[in-house]
């Protein structure tokens, strides 16, 4: 056990860690430099991991069913190297974090972030995946919001990524992430998709993050350490099913920096032929 004990007040110290270049303990730019603008109405300035996913999922799909004004252009923001604190993202996010949305499709540009607000904004605008009942949808949505950073930030961090494997913090978020796992594999025993039987922003919210952990794309070992394969079926089920979807191959590697096979950038359908997609 740790004999820490926390100062009256907190001072900043360096950063430790594989994401200690990218945290910092204040908001702003830290230079600057304007975003570039492609010729589509919508701009999305992002990144493949799973909540960027979200995003270029959702717009694939809205394509894949002919809706023509979600055409986009898809830029990445390397968060690595500080892009998302550049003055330009900065105006359009102030938080500094992937993804953001510009529609340029009216007469002023339109900002959108977050992602939770990103994906409702465009299920509005094109009145399409928005499930059979909006209201289990937004409901299934907005628990995606509040639970993912509890997998990500804080199992994902203390299992993958901490400079020292911390048993207390590992336990503990693991017993909540896998409460969570057992609150999908419940939900989806009584329907096909998150919010019914009908596919929705819910789902391509939730997959990226849940159904990611569980084909074991995301942390290495994290699929078997969770054991999901053998207690969560109807996650595996469904994780399967969407993950199938062409809409979904295509999205989920818009941006992406793991891998091979990835798009860095996308301005148009022609740019996943190379990929096979």
């Amino acid at each position: 056990m740790s004999d820490y004990l926390p100062p009256k007040v907190w001072v900043p110290k360096p950063a430790e860690g594989r994401f200690a270049a990218i945290n910092r303990p204040v908001a702003g730019p830290t230079h600057d430099k304007e975003l570039l603008v492609g010729e589509h109405p919508l701009q999305l300035y992002s990144l493949g991991t799973p909540n960027g996913q979200k995003v270029t999922i959702l717009l694939e799909e809205l394509l894949a069913a002919s809706y023509g004004g979600a055409e986009y252009d898809a830029w990445m923001i390397e968060i690595m190297e500080g892009h998302q604190f550049s003055s330009g993202f900065v105006d359009i996010n102030p938080n500094s974090k992937i993804p953001a949305l510009v529609d340029r499709s009216g007469g002023e540009p339109v900002r959108v972030f977050e992602s939770g607000a990103i994906l409702l904004y465009l299920a509005e605008k094109f009145g399409a995946f928005l499930g059979t009942s909006r209201a289990e949808t937004l409901s299934w949505l907005f628990w995606q919001m509040g639970s993912a950073p509890i997998l990500g930030g804080g199992f994902g961090h203390f299992f993958a990524y901490a400079p020292v494997k911390i048993e207390y913090a590992i336990d503990r978020f693991t017993m909540e992430a896998k409460r969570q796992m057992s609150v999908l594999d419940r939900r989806l025993a009584e329907s096909r998709f998150v919010a019914g039987d009908e596919y929705s922003i819910a789902d391509i919210a939730i997959w990226p993050w849940y159904g990611g952990v569980a084909l074991g794309r995301t942390y290495e070992g994290a699929a078997e350490f969770l054991a999901a394969a053998d207690e969560y079926p109807n996650l595996m089920r469904w994780a399967r099913e969407i993950d199938d979807r062409p809409a979904v191959r295509r999205g989920r590697v818009v941006n992406g920096v793991r891998g091979e096979n990835q798009l860095r950038e996308r301005h148009s359908a022609a740019d996943f032929a190379p990929l096979g997609l």
